[in-house]
């Protein structure tokens, strides 16, 4: 891949499109590359899952407003399950809440694409397209990876994923070929998120780890089939793909925007407010 990588810890162009990146620590990749991958899978859906959630009561249309909340669902039942297992491997005790509410956000794992604020319709639409056309791909190969409950997992998943894209592609379609109005929108969507999507392929040792035991795919490779798809649908749309070469990552290593960082203050609140509480 011959994007050029942006370290959203260093880089000012990167931070300007994000928001400034969180100071804090840097909580590094553990010794145990299977927890850290299970987050990576659970944190991504976590986080994309609140935001979606954010729509309900505010979509355009009724049904839309229906979906987007079942989307959401979609996706905090997906984190829900990666967690449970990335706690059993971790064996110290945590579960899924402890590790969605009682984590800082240094120590999430997701991409900086999936904690981007909602924006308008547009935007959603075109941020999820892109995430859904790589989920897709994603669980397909995650499906037939060596792991059992991983494989059983992206398998469940992975209808739901198929909807979602089917769903998210649909609009972005709609809106880009639209009026002049929802066309601008999504063209300034697209343009802002391009830099983002590329983390989605960024791989590491923990990548590394798991394509070599057979759990998961080297998703570098899956940067040319995505392209494919979402050029097609982007042409679709009349879009015109960004000549952006950037890549903004670092939410892998644990460095975010400032978003992630507002957004985890009111998602996380009541546990930390009244900790060990039962209902």
């Amino acid at each position: 891949m011959d994007d050029e990588e942006v370290s959203a810890e260093s880089s000012p162009p990167a931070a300007a499109i994000a928001g400034s990146a969180a100071q804090g620590p840097t909580s590094g990749v553990s010794d145990n590359p299977l927890f850290e991958y299970l987050c990576r899978l659970g944190d991504d859906r976590l986080v994309l899952g609140h935001r979606l959630s954010q729509w309900c009561g505010h979509a355009p249309i009724l049904e839309e407003d229906i979906a987007l909340a079942n989307f959401a669902l979609d996706f905090v039942g997906q984190a829900s399950a990666f967690l449970a297992l990335a706690g059993e491997v971790e064996g110290k005790g945590r579960d899924e809440d402890a590790l969605a509410f009682l984590r800082d956000e240094f120590q999430f794992r997701n991409v900086q694409l999936v904690e981007l604020p909602a924006g308008d319709f547009a935007f959603t639409m075109v941020r999820q397209y892109l995430f859904d056309a790589f989920d897709v791909l994603l669980l397909a190969r995650l499906a037939q990876g060596s792991h059992p409950a991983i494989a059983g997992m992206a398998a469940k998943a992975l209808k739901e994923a198929t909807y979602h894209a089917r769903h998210s592609s649909m609009w972005v379609e709609r809106l880009g070929d639209g009026t002049e109005e929802s066309h601008q929108r999504s063209q300034d969507a697209l343009d802002h998120v391009w830099a983002f999507a590329g983390e989605l392929f960024a791989t590491d040792a923990v990548d590394s780890a798991m394509a070599e035991q057979g759990i998961g795919p080297d998703v570098a490779s899956l940067r040319t089939p995505w392209e494919v798809t979402v050029r097609e649908t982007l042409a679709r749309a009349t879009l015109v793909v960004p000549d952006e070469k950037r890549v903004v990552t670092g939410g892998r290593r644990g460095r975010h925007s400032e978003y992630l960082g507002h957004m985890l203050a009111e998602m996380q609140i009541l546990p930390r407010s009244h900790p060990g509480a039962t209902w």
